[in-house]
């Protein structure tokens, strides 16, 4: 993040922050912070309660955090030789403050990085569990030694962003280490027991079955939840950059969990867009951002309606092997086909073995389309797809607009839909 933005930050939590002189406090009462409204306190969703979200971090605790990664590029740690002290951090407890670990803690909690201890990893790094010198477990990422200027950037972006943002359906970090050679990230154990969306999609073993369908209803639902909560109830609003199955977790009990926010950039509300270099992954980039730089809260719809497809199919949003037409190749373009031929059960997920409702097969589609719409304004707010996936206004909203892309087609036949995708024949029956 570039100094102005985090300048930026720092002067709107300021602003915001009406409770700074109770995080000063020796100690902290959740129930005396002030928090924005949960997904509770409006009509769409009674399902979320208060304790799904936090109250924003206060300016001493960012100040501190600017003061530390300043002075932690010159701190050098020595092999561990017994188990450490916890350091008595008052800004460890703040509310959306991460704690910042040593490297010696971490050695000993997780027996020096032993294979024995690695729950697993990815392509940033290898996962392993620890127990800290109080007894609570962690999940510890150790990211590869191997980093670019790009990959720093993303880790020091990832913190940041973790720290502003605390909700149910948002990946949760208790702590980070960065010293010269190691960069760190600590989650609280256990660590996202089911992997990710696409891990589970597409890497099934005898031990680990297909998602069934209400799973995947639930976690169309759980990411809609954390994706509005980073563009309304975060004060930058945070645009997630890079909305995908393999960036979507899941816990033990299957919940969405919105990970990976290396890519994440912060936006005023008072600013429509920011132009930056375009990045991200192939299949999942809306088009304007591709083509323009302009990055709004639109552009994670896009990813969102891509990554429901993902869903739906349990395909790659982009696979060359998997399709035999290089017109295929992209997910959207294989989807668009099959609508236009109105194969339903042959874009659904052979997995699911017809195991789903078709109405509520049909809505999931017809969601995804109003999210991946190639015009940013014709696609909706993520908190308006929350209130829609919990049954509120779809069908209306589904209605209006087949009319409108009628009526333009009718204005110009030579009309190519916004989206890309087939509108159904006046006479036709069908709801997709």
């Amino acid at each position: 993040m570039s100094r102005d933005n985090w300048e930026r930050l720092v002067v709107a939590v300021l602003r915001k922050e009406k409770d700074r002189e109770i995080a000063r406090a020796p100690s902290l009462d959740p129930s005396d912070v002030s928090s924005r409204p949960s997904f509770s306190e409006s009509a769409s969703a009674p399902s979320m309660d208060l304790s799904d979200v936090s109250s924003r971090v206060s300016f001493r605790s960012i100040s501190s955090y600017v003061d530390s990664r300043s002075t932690l590029s010159s701190r050098h740690e020595h092999k561990p030789v017994s188990r450490p002290q916890v350091e008595q951090d008052p800004e460890a407890h703040l509310i959306g403050q991460p704690k910042r670990f040593s490297l010696r803690e971490l050695q000993v909690a997780t027996n020096n990085f032993s294979n024995k201890n690695i729950l697993g990893r990815d392509g940033f790094g290898k996962v392993y569990k620890g127990q800290l010198a109080d007894g609570s477990l962690v999940a510890v990422k150790r990211l590869k030694e191997e980093r670019t200027q790009g990959e720093e950037l993303q880790f020091q972006t990832e913190v940041e962003m973790f720290s502003m943002a605390v909700h149910r359906n948002l990946l949760q970090l208790r702590g980070f280490c960065m010293t010269p050679t190691e960069r760190m990230l600590v989650y609280p154990y256990p660590y996202m027991a089911n992997g990710s969306v696409a891990s589970c999609l597409r890497e099934r073993s005898e031990s680990k079955p297909p998602l069934d369908w209400t799973i995947r209803r639930r976690i169309a639902l759980g990411a809609a939840r954390g994706l509005a909560y980073l563009h309304d109830h975060c004060d930058p609003k945070i645009i997630h950059h890079d909305v995908k199955a393999a960036n979507i977790l899941l816990d033990e009990d299957f919940e969405a969990v919105v990970g990976h926010f290396g890519l994440a950039k912060l936006m005023d509300y008072k600013d429509t867009h920011v132009t930056t270099a375009a990045r991200g992954t192939i299949g999942h980039i809306a088009p304007e951002y591709l083509s323009t730089g302009k990055c709004s809260e639109k552009i994670d719809v896009f990813g969102y309606g891509v990554m429901l497809f993902e869903l739906i199919t349990g395909q790659r949003a982009f696979d060359r092997a998997r399709l035999p037409n290089d017109d295929d190749v992209m997910l959207l373009d294989w989807v668009k086909k099959l609508l236009k031929q109105k194969k339903l059960e042959t874009l659904v997920d052979a997995n699911l073995q017809g195991n789903y409702i078709e109405e509520e097969m049909e809505q999931l589609i017809q969601m995804a389309l109003l999210c991946t719409q190639s015009y940013p304004t014709e696609r909706p707010k993520m908190s308006d797809v929350v209130r829609m996936l919990e049954g509120d206004g779809l069908a209306e909203k589904w209605d209006e607009w087949q009319k409108e892309e009628m009526l333009r087609q009718e204005l110009n036949p030579i009309y190519h839909p916004n989206t890309g995708w087939a509108i159904p024949d006046p006479d036709s029956t069908s709801n997709v």
